[in-house]
């Protein structure tokens, strides 16, 4: 693990500009910011640094050893890849929402070309290709697929639920090819969520900074901070304890490791593939619903494949190659990142 005494100020800076990507790929369902912690080439001390947030991390904050805390879980690492991440959830992440909006062919064949390149980057140098592997490759694959093909639930706001869903949605930083966003999508809490608690907690901080407190009369907005507050509770938990099995099977198992991290990316190319239709929910009327803020509730895709090489489908395939170069050129980064 690098330690943090040695990382420049440039490196500081990649640091929270992963973050951003990171946080942006979160975001977005079908893609994993696991996946490009792999690539880059800071995967390991991630999930390192999170097995670090442990009863002896909690000691020495109790007793107000502040600075012996931010050194034993790799501080200044966690910190600004974590600022990188909430930096993007309002920036980076809002403008990849319009362009799925606004060009969504383009932009699922960017991320299509990204995956197909991270399964190169992960794959090419992996050279443990035994059988029991090939078997973990295989049923890594069958899982990915398998995620995809799943219809979703209705939405809960159970706040049990809400904190096995941030248990199971935090999965996608620390699980590289497993969407997080598309698993809140099939337990049906997506919308619930990252779009009307975020926007709860949103409205409700700007409320604060003008010193209006008249939030605390409505319920359905308590009732959404609640919800984000279970939520982030959950994930936090996910974190830390994915991160724990994650680093034991790292240090015990990392040829298997790698090998269903390898087959369950491949598996994901099923959710982010370009050609799709949007499967919205529907009311008893028939017609589209719509959530608290005007979108409509996604509720999966309807996949087909292209039957002409019309212009759109042909740059389309042009950006697919943009995705596989841009993140070969991330992987020559991260394996720069590795030597030193």
């Amino acid at each position: 693990m690098q330690s943090n005494k040695h990382r420049s100020f440039s490196d500081k800076v990649w640091l929270v500009l992963k973050g951003l990507a990171m946080g942006a790929a979160n975001k977005v369902p079908g893609v994993s910011g696991g996946v490009v912690a792999y690539v880059a080439g800071f995967y390991e001390e991630f999930i390192y640094s999170l097995q670090k947030v442990n009863k002896t991390a909690f000691k020495l904050l109790l007793a107000g050893r502040v600075r012996s805390f931010a050194r034993f879980v790799n501080g200044r690492f966690l910190f600004l890849l974590i600022l990188g991440m909430i930096i993007s959830y309002f920036s980076v992440s809002k403008l990849l929402d319009v362009a799925i909006d606004l060009f969504p062919l383009y932009v699922w064949s960017a991320f299509f070309g990204m995956i197909i390149g991270s399964v190169y980057i992960i794959a090419k140098d992996f050279n443990e290709w035994t059988r029991s592997n090939l078997i973990i490759l295989c049923l890594g694959i069958v899982a990915g697929i398998g995620i995809s093909l799943l219809k979703p639930a209705t939405q809960n706001d159970n706040l049990i639920f809400v904190f096995f869903c941030g248990i199971i949605g935090v999965s996608g930083m620390t699980l590289p090819g497993l969407s997080g966003s598309f698993i809140l999508i099939l337990l049906g809490n997506y919308v619930l969520l990252l779009v009307d608690s975020v926007n709860a907690l949103f409205d409700t901080i700007a409320d604060i900074l003008h010193g209006d407190f008249s939030f605390i009369n409505n319920p359905f907005r308590v009732r959404l901070l609640k919800v984000m507050a279970v939520f982030t509770l959950g994930s936090a938990t996910g974190l830390v304890t994915l991160s724990n099995f994650l680093a034991y099977l790292l240090k015990r198992y990392k040829n298997q490791t790698n090998a269903a991290i390898i087959g369950f990316i491949t598996g994901s190319l099923g959710v982010v593939w370009p050609w799709k239709k949007p499967i919205f929910e529907l009311n008893s009327l028939g017609t589209i619903k719509y959530d608290r803020v005007g979108d409509p509730i996604l509720m999966n895709y309807n996949r087909f494949i292209p039957t002409h090489l019309s212009t759109e489908n042909l740059i389309a395939i042009l950006f697919i190659f943009i995705g596989i170069i841009s993140v070969v050129a991330l992987g020559k980064y991260g394996e720069n990142t590795r030597r030193q």
